[in-house]
């Protein structure tokens, strides 16, 4: 099979894959999600002879780097509108209601957030796109065992995360007050 019929069956085959993990990553925003999307088949059609036998994994490897591009461009508007100052979702803050005061997918999103962006892509390869160690390895670009570390490490500062919201709520107040995820998720 020659590398166009390589990509083209790639792009038959994984479009929608690729577009549902950008979507849930970007919260299902449309246009940003088609441009995304279409930047990392761009991606694939310029590295088409590059492309491995299973390409999911490579593709959402590519797909993370596009979605990092999307961010920081969103980040400098988002920047640019703050020091404008004619936005107020700009300054990123909000209440955030406790672990019992919704389901529990509510409050694992909120421990989810405040984990470092690294934390939660290997979590979100592991949830959402189902794939093993190995394959997470090829979309994070390491070896199997540094993607099996990762995967150790966030799934235990999660459930840290989920504890503290625990604690808080039980110890204090129903609604905690959050600025930013964490950055470095290591507290």
């Amino acid at each position: 099979m020659s590398d166009d019929e390589s990509f083209a069956a790639a792009y038959r085959e994984h479009y929608w894959a690729v577009s549902r993990y950008v979507a849930r990553r970007l919260d299902g925003r449309s246009s940003d999600v088609e441009e995304v999307v279409a930047e990392v088949f761009t991606v694939a059609w310029r590295r088409r002879n590059d492309l491995p036998a299973t390409p999911l994994p490579w593709l959402y490897g590519v797909a993370r780097h596009c979605l990092a591009n999307a961010v920081r461009g969103y980040g400098r508007r988002r920047r640019l509108l703050d020091r404008i100052g004619n936005d107020e979702s700009a300054h990123g803050k909000h209440i955030v209601q406790g672990p019992d005061a919704g389901s529990p997918a509510d409050w694992v999103h909120e421990a989810l957030a405040r984990l470092a962006p690294s934390d939660q892509e290997v979590l979100r390869l592991t949830a959402w796109e189902e794939l093993g160690v190995d394959e997470i390895a090829v979309a994070l670009g390491c070896g199997s065992r540094a993607a099996a570390m990762r995967l150790h490490r966030a799934r235990r500062r999660l459930a840290a995360e989920i504890d503290g919201l625990r604690i808080s709520v039980a110890a204090g107040p129903a609604t905690l007050r959050r600025d930013t995820p964490k950055e470095d998720g290591h507290g």
